[in-house]
């Protein structure tokens, strides 16, 4: 089961519900998918099919919204 944190254009930003306990966020785009690391940087996980092009994208968004997501991963996973 996945929960969206938001949708910013054609990308959507979600978790898993049992995953691992590293701070992390995949997304999601008619193109492929991909996965990030928050701490202790945001850094590229795991990528498929996305251009170099979307994932600088995708990290900007992220960075741009990173207080909402660690609030929402606390809210989901309570820690």
């Amino acid at each position: 089961m996945s929960t969206t944190v938001f949708k910013i254009g054609s990308y959507r930003f979600f978790f898993f519900s049992r995953e691992e306990v590293r701070k992390h966020i995949h997304v999601y785009h008619p193109d492929g998918e991909a996965k990030f690391w928050l701490e202790p940087d945001i850094e590229l996980a795991r990528n498929y099919k996305l251009t170099e092009k979307q994932l600088n994208e995708i990290k900007k968004i992220i960075e741009e919204n990173l207080d909402e997501i660690k609030n929402s991963w606390k809210e989901h996973f309570g820690n």
